[in-house]
C-alpha cells in the first residue's frame, strides 16, 4: 500500500473522529470508548498494512 494512501486514510479517519466528537452530542464516557476503539482499530490496521502484524484472517472467534 503506497504511503500516500495511508496518510490520506489517517487524515480522513481523524477528521471523521473530530467531527463526531465535536458535533454529535454524547456522554463523555461513550466518546472516550469510541475514541479508544477507533484508535485501536487504526493501530491494528497500520500494523497489518506495514506487515508487522500477520494476516488476521487466520484468527477465528467461536466455532
Amino acid at each position: 500500500m503506497p504511503l500516500i494512501n495511508v496518510v490520506v486514510i489517517l487524515i480522513v479517519v481523524g477528521v471523521l473522529l473530530w467531527l463526531v466528537n465535536n458535533y454529535i452530542p454524547m456522554d463523555s464516557k461513550i466518546k472516550s470508548i469510541l475514541n479508544a476503539v477507533v484508535v485501536i482499530c487504526v493501530v491494528i490496521w497500520l500494523l497489518q498494512a506495514f506487515g508487522v502484524l500477520g494476516s488476521l484472517s487466520s484468527i477465528h472467534v467461536g466455532k
